[in-house]
């Protein structure tokens, strides 16, 4: 699959020099590269083809973005950015077999991408071995920056003990404390799982159910007719693309979302623009949305100029995928600007507790102690048109949580993971 990289044309009138400079943290000059410099050569690793083929086409199309930003302004030490594009069909092994190729066979500095979490713990591992910086864009499970952290990789989205504490508390508030969960069989569905069971141990309640889906399910009946008898508080719908599409458009034919409240920890525009009106309800955790000072704070001139580059040049505003690839590519090539080298260990210490400004209101880091990036969640409510009649803008946000009240604290990773750089 391949995507437009957004013109020079478009980004500077967009944009703007000024803004493209504050997104990457650098200064808006950069001497210009020679005519003979040889490209330096990134790889983006998605789920092209399968159920978060949405989400890729996002992840894409703002990594593009990233990287025109970089190129219009003289590249990277000096060097035009290529960035290779392969799909690992939503399968770790196809994404191991990508990541050595273009490692070995296309002689890539670093690597990026990913969202499925299984996919992203496979390709962390191999360029561990192959000594690779691997910035994971679009993923979330705990262990990526826990138990399986490693000194090379860096989390950009919300681990998933992130995302059930900066929403779990708020759904137990509305709704009540007996919760049944539909969860995606792999790891991001059990993290998301175990940190839920987490909080309703600290507020006094209980799963009364919860079906493990595999991933790619077409018919949720199975599950959905045991809904009812367990007569829970909220259904927690943890399945995500197209498989929270089919959910919870059968969960609507079967007249469950109007006996029951339903709410998760994440909900993607890509997943609200393909659900008919009357499947567009509940409350979700959004980690990043394309306008409001709740989410971009005020005068935000980089998210400004990021969205009306990309809206401008597909036509839709950007998704909280194209933002994650946006920031990951972004940063990712800032660190070997600024350690003017493609060493991976070198690259990974820049990077990490590095603070910057970018698509969101305050600093934000890749923390040391762990890779994981730490910045705000919000909190919204889907709903079936926007203001207006808008098609696009279907959430309304309502709340914000910082990093520091959601995420497992320094000193409690510190023990979880071990990064153990080569010496």
């Amino acid at each position: 699959m391949s995507d437009r990289t957004i013109s020079r044309e478009t980004f500077l009138k967009g944009a703007g020099i000024g803004a493209a400079a504050l997104s990457a943290g650098i200064p808006a000059f950069i001497p210009s590269r020679g005519e003979a410099a040889e490209a330096l050569k990134i790889g983006l690793i998605e789920e092209i083809t399968g159920i978060y083929a949405a989400f890729a086409r996002s992840e894409i199309r703002g990594a593009n973005l990233a990287v025109a930003a970089w190129n219009t302004r003289g590249g990277v030490m000096g060097r035009p950015v290529q960035m290779l594009v392969e799909d690992n069909q939503n399968n770790p092994g196809v994404g191991v077999e990508k990541a050595r190729k273009l490692v070995n066979q296309d002689k890539v500095a670093a690597l990026a991408g990913t969202i499925n979490s299984s996919a992203a713990l496979a390709i962390s591992a191999a360029a561990a071995t192959m000594n690779v910086p691997f910035v994971d864009s679009g993923s979330h499970a705990d262990q990526i920056s826990g138990v399986d952290c490693h000194w090379n990789t860096f989390q950009t989205c919300h681990a998933t003990w992130m995302q059930t504490h900066a929403t779990g508390y708020s759904i137990a508030k509305k709704f009540g404390k007996k919760w049944y969960l539909i969860t995606p069989d792999y790891a991001f569905g059990h993290a998301i799982a175990a940190g839920y069971q987490d909080v309703l141990k600290s507020v006094g309640g209980e799963i009364v159910g919860n079906d493990l889906t595999p991933l790619g399910t077409t018919d949720f009946s199975p599950y959905l007719t045991k809904i009812e008898a367990a007569k829970p508080d909220c259904i927690i719908a943890i399945v995500n693309g197209s498989d929270l599409v089919n959910m919870l458009k059968q969960a609507s034919s079967f007249g469950l979302l109007k006996k029951f409240p339903v709410a998760g920890p994440q909900i993607d525009l890509e997943t609200a623009w393909a659900l008919p009106e009357d499947a567009r309800v509940g409350f979700w955790g959004v980690e990043w949305y394309y306008q409001g000072d709740l989410v971009h704070g005020k005068s935000n001139a980089v998210a400004n100029a990021f969205v009306s580059a990309y809206t401008k040049e597909h036509h839709e505003p950007p998704t909280a995928h194209s933002a994650f690839a946006y920031v990951a590519v972004d940063r990712l090539l800032w660190a070997i600007n600024e350690a003017k080298t493609t060493d991976a260990v070198k690259v990974s210490k820049t990077l990490a507790g590095a603070p910057f400004h970018s698509l969101w209101d305050g600093a934000s880091e890749y923390r040391t102690v762990d890779h994981q990036l730490m910045w705000p969640m919000w909190f919204g409510e889907l709903r079936k048109v926007g203001p207006g009649g808008s098609k696009v803008d279907l959430l309304e946000i309502v709340d914000r949580q910082p990093a520091d009240k959601i995420a497992q604290s320094a000193a409690v990773q510190a023990k979880i993971c071990k990064l153990d750089y080569p010496s």
